[in-house]
């Protein structure tokens, strides 16, 4: 589904500042559905243009961008290659990076207002969880680790041409360790700007009742321990919204075949005809 790229006099000053926003989403091999679920409702429910990018170790390694060996307490392939935000989108604008386990319910144009018109008072914007897991294990068995500002750096728009964001290069990425990076060590406390935790809702963590609107529905769900799309987790929390969106999905992408089908099927018709003539 294409997102909404009309442009009204009440979107906000950064979003009609943009051609696009670039998404980039942590992509793992063993989690497809997950990612096509998160572009699909990021897409499904944006206001302003968005280039969604899957972030695959496998073509960053194939293009010299990412060299270091996977380590131990790494659950995901993208654990490090996030950070290879600001330098993909070219150092320039702001970007995002997110984990593929999030289904949005929320404009990304609402968060993109979030950041400030002083282009150098904030390098990266994010939820400022505390938060420490209580399971030893998530996903599907992998070790669960805990570390000072976890879940942080899941969701982060990124201030690209904010100088403290140049250190960024795929050779520190590629090198440096996971505390100063995980950390945001390489920034100050105040070059961090916070985002309210209900775009980034951790389940099994957060509660409904703790937003402003408890009524109201996160504007983004992560499934940080794990998602329906593992059988462990298929009877979640909030598992009955992803499984919804991935049906949606489903539906699109087979309409979408048989349009493709029908229009085939019309000009193998048509050359037959011109064939015959």
């Amino acid at each position: 589904m294409a997102p909404n790229t009309n442009s009204t006099d009440k979107q906000p000053l950064a979003a009609k500042a943009l051609k696009s926003l670039k998404v980039f989403v942590g992509y793992d091999s063993r989690e497809d559905v997950a990612y096509q679920v998160c572009r699909h409702s990021l897409l499904k429910r944006s206001s302003i243009p968005l280039e969604v990018i899957p972030l695959k170790q496998s073509e960053l390694r194939e293009a010299g961008l990412y060299t270091r060996e996977r380590g131990p307490t790494e659950s995901t392939e993208f654990s490090f290659t996030r950070f290879l935000t600001p330098y993909l989108a070219g150092y320039e604008g702001w970007a995002m990076f997110v984990d593929c386990d999030f289904v949005y319910l929320g404009d990304l144009a609402e968060l993109l207002a979030m950041a400030p018109d002083d282009d150098d008072k904030y390098a990266i914007m994010c939820v400022k969880h505390e938060y420490t897991p209580k399971e030893g294990t998530k996903m599907d068995g992998v070790v669960q680790t805990a570390y000072p500002r976890k879940n942080w750096s899941s969701m982060v728009l990124y201030n690209c041409a904010h100088p403290k964001n140049r250190i960024l290069t795929p050779q520190l990425v590629s090198s440096e360790s996971g505390a100063f990076l995980h950390r945001f060590m390489w920034l100050e406390e105040q070059e961090i700007g916070s985002v309210p935790f209900t775009w980034n809702f951790l389940v099994g963590h957060n509660k409904l009742e703790d937003q402003e609107d408890p009524t109201a529905l996160p504007k983004a769900i992560h499934y940080t321990c794990g998602g329906p799309w593992f059988q462990a987790y298929k009877d979640c929390e909030f598992a009955d919204i992803w499984l919804n969106e991935l049906k949606e999905l489903q539906t699109e992408l087979a309409q979408d075949q048989q349009i493709e089908f029908i229009e085939l099927k019309e000009m193998n018709k048509a050359n037959k005809m011109l064939l015959e003539a």
